[in-house]
């Protein structure tokens, strides 16, 4: 294949991808920033302790939409139509199971819930409220990661973009007008952003519904092969949602200890930034994913790589970019969520800015690796890769350099573990090849 056609296609599928990641970022930003300045620091920080549901809830949808649609992308390139069908129905079977799952306890166990991630009495009920109705609305938000990605690896990237803004955008507004004009407080927060998958949904349905499109809803069982398939290539995918909702919980729980609410409030600004940061590279990511699994469907390994080497290129410069702003202006950047201008808050996320996306270089790295290995279905590698960042380094590295640093180490786990995970996904990929 021509190299300047691939490169032209690489930076319309990525472009797109990551405008269509940070609007989807933004559903929880623009919560914490309509929070912040309606609620104050009580309601940030019940926002931050109730966040880990929300990465809970996505990294499935991510994790069956990325595993569903990796596996349909291949068999399509390979021409086995119906094998391609099967999965998009088997991973539709699967999202029926996981949104009941997280309905029933978002029903029945959102309390219990909320004390397990640390809500205390001052914040609780917002922290339940937020909890509950996002596990509610986990139907939609999980069919809608799935269409993203189908329609998405389907040839449409526009359309996945377009909704996902658009959903974006319907939060943005409903958060404002459910909180300012009607005052409904965190019930208001939460409801604009359950109502923006649905939007969304509903901006891709042209795609969907017409006959002409690459995937189809059949006639079949739910497999086991198919299952296999789509948790094996999807769960990477869950794993880096999973692993910033395990972070938020660990570091949550050690911050309180430390610094109270208000230290959790600070982190609270630190954790939503690191949102938006890993969407940008979780944009380049899956902006490959189609092409990558295209080409590994032909057996073409230098276009494979070609997409691999300008993604991490495209990372490393982007990585430069947003850590000399964040540098540089982490001050205003924590006025921005610091509506009662706290002195204490300002003091403890201003440096947890400036140390914690140290990591951002090794993270972006990460992130586009795993992605890549789950794209060729080197499935061992994309798990060590993940489980390494999202739990088996990150929570002693945070309990340990707590234990000697105070917040300092708090916020020094993060580049710790992402820069050690990085060096060793650099030596699998080298092995590999």
């Amino acid at each position: 294949m021509d190299q300047t056609y691939n490169f032209r296609e690489y930076a319309r599928y990525t472009a797109l991808s990551v405008v269509g990641m940070l609007a989807l970022s933004c559903y929880i930003l623009a919560d914490t920033f309509f929070v912040s300045k309606s609620l104050g620091t009580e309601g940030l920080a019940a926002l931050n302790i109730a966040i880990p549901v929300y990465n809970f809830i996505h990294g499935t949808g991510l994790m069956l939409g990325m595993g569903g649609a990796t596996r349909f992308s291949i068999c399509r390139s390979r021409g086995a139509h119906r094998e391609a069908d099967e999965m998009f129905t088997n991973t539709l079977y699967m999202a029926a199971g996981f949104s009941v799952l997280f309905a029933a306890l978002g029903l029945f166990f959102s309390g219990e819930l909320a004390a397990l991630l640390g809500a205390d009495e001052e914040i609780f009920a917002m922290s339940r409220t937020y909890m509950q109705v996002l596990l509610l609305f986990s139907p939609a938000f999980i069919l809608n990661d799935i269409f993203v990605c189908y329609v998405r690896n389907d040839g449409n990237p526009q359309l996945s973009m377009a909704a996902t803004a658009g959903g974006s955008f319907s939060n943005i507004v409903l958060d404002y007008v459910f909180m300012f004009p009607l005052g409904m407080g965190i019930f208001g927060a939460v409801l604009a952003t359950g109502l923006a998958p649905v939007i969304g949904i509903a901006i891709m349905s042209p795609h969907w519904l017409k006959a002409s499109k690459g995937f189809h809803a059949v006639r079949t069982g739910l497999s086991a092969a198919h299952v296999r398939n789509n948790l094996a290539l999807g769960f990477p995918s869950l794993l880096a949602q999973l692993s910033s909702g395990i972070v938020i919980i660990v570091f949550n729980a050690i911050i309180l200890r430390l610094t109270g609410n208000t230290g959790v409030a600070a982190y609270g600004v630190v954790a939503n930034l690191s949102l938006v940061i890993a969407a940008v590279y979780t944009g380049i990511a899956q902006g490959i994913q189609p092409l990558v699994s295209r080409e590994y469907g032909k057996g073409n390994k230098k276009a494979q790589r070609s997409f691999l080497t300008w993604a991490l290129y495209s990372m490393a410069v982007l990585s430069v970019l947003l850590y000399a702003g964040i540098f540089l202006e982490a001050d205003p950047i924590a006025r921005i969520f610091n509506s009662e201008n706290d002195l204490r808050l300002q003091e403890i996320a201003v440096p947890g800015l400036k140390l914690y996306f140290t990591a951002i270089l090794f993270m972006g790295y990460n992130v586009i690796l795993s992605t890549y290995f789950t794209s060729v279905e080197k499935v061992i590698p994309a798990h060590v890769v993940s489980l390494l960042r999202g739990l088996l380094l990150i929570v002693p590295a945070a309990f340990v350099m707590a234990g000697l640093w105070g917040m300092t180490g708090v916020w020094l786990a993060f580049p710790v573990t992402e820069g050690i995970t990085a060096v060793l996904g650099f030596w699998m990929d080298a092995r590999r090849r």
